[in-house]
């Protein structure tokens, strides 16, 4: 059993390569894992300068002076900022409130359909699995209520957060952006002299997880702005919150999707009832999703991100379970890294063991 063990040791950790790769990972992984929470600021700062950072490289393509060109990007970023805090904040806001007030009647109203599913269709349900379905439903609200009461106990400190983040995010996008050449310089200095499986493993990951977060940003912005415009034109309520949902879906794949046409079809649902605007909205969001999925991702998403779907959804799963929100953020980024590692770690395997 040692034997086997020590084998599979020297065979896997004996290069000096491997292992330095292999110490790296676990250093990252463990800061993402323990620290998470207090570097939020900084992941989304980087988040946003991978994002901005291809509109400076198009300028200068464009023969624009760097410098000018993160300021250009820099300040189209901050009018966004405030025209995001003076319109778009307070709008959502709003809607959640009205969702929130008319929470209980749009529960009455699910009810009040159930209870006549028995009537139109008595072999396939039951009164009393109708009961037992209000019962969950009730139950659920009950407990979102809790939350959201404690959410706005809770308000004071996270408005604190918000202006934190609100000052010091924009504050480290402009030097991400303006020091980037020197960010990366000094940081080289702590690593080691030979470090050539780790580089070619983040040449590699970096031009995918680049173009899958820049790809997946500007499919974020189009598709909320199409559903915006398609659902304010359906006067389906709540047209800003949901369309703003349907956007973010696109970050989860496959699941993402899914969660919000059950989500669409009840509002849909609890407005129109079964008729032809539901039917309208349906066939709306429909479309939406076959266009990005067809036209738009692949657009965007070109020759980006090469994983099987299974292991897309595992990714998912994985990283979501471990790190929540910011998880289902970057666990396909997560999944290219580990892609990259398993492809770089054991092509230099089998150069090592190929006799010639």
């Amino acid at each position: 059993m040692f034997d086997l063990f020590r084998d599979w040791k020297n065979r896997h950790f004996s290069d000096p390569q491997r292992v330095i790769l292999g110490i790296m990972l676990l250093v990252g992984a463990g800061l993402a894992y323990f620290l998470g929470n207090l570097l939020t600021p900084l992941l989304i700062s980087i988040v946003i300068a991978y994002l901005l950072d291809g509109m400076v490289a198009l300028l200068r393509r464009s023969h624009v002076p760097r410098l000018a060109a993160v300021w250009t990007v820099f300040t189209v970023f901050i009018v966004g900022m405030i025209v995001m805090i003076l319109w778009l904040i307070p709008l959502t806001v709003k809607q959640i409130s009205q969702l929130v007030q008319q929470l209980p009647g749009m529960l009455t109203t699910v009810q009040s359909q159930l209870l006549q599913l028995p009537t139109s269709y008595p072999d396939l349900i039951s009164e009393s699995q109708i009961r037992e379905i209000i019962a969950f439903l009730n139950t659920g609200i009950s407990t979102l209520g809790k939350r959201v009461l404690t959410l706005s106990l809770a308000s004071v400190v996270g408005l604190i957060h918000l202006v934190v983040y609100l000052v010091l995010v924009p504050f480290m996008v402009f030097f991400l952006l303006k020091d980037k050449a020197l960010i990366l310089d000094w940081w080289r200095h702590f690593l080691p002299d030979n470090m050539d499986l780790t580089e070619s493993v983040w040449q590699e990951a970096n031009v995918q997880v680049t173009n899958y977060i820049r790809g997946k940003g500007w499919e974020f912005l189009i598709i909320w702005g199409i559903s915006y415009s398609v659902f304010s034109v359906l006067e389906l309520q709540f047209s800003l919150l949901i369309s703003l949902f349907v956007g973010l879906s696109v970050i989860i794949p496959y699941i993402g999707v899914t969660v919000m046409g059950f989500v669409m079809a009840l509002v849909a649902f609890i407005q129109w009832g079964w008729s032809s605007q539901f039917a309208s909205a349906m066939v709306a969001y429909t479309v939406i999703q076959i266009l990005d999925g067809n036209l738009l991702a692949p657009l965007l998403l070109s020759g980006v991100v090469n994983l099987h779907p299974v292991a897309i959804v595992v990714a998912v799963l994985l990283f979501g379970g471990l790190w929540g929100l910011w998880g289902l953020f970057f666990a396909i980024p997560l999944a290219t890294l580990a892609n990259a590692v398993i492809k770089a770690w054991f092509a230099k395997l089998e150069h090592q063991t190929d006799p010639e």
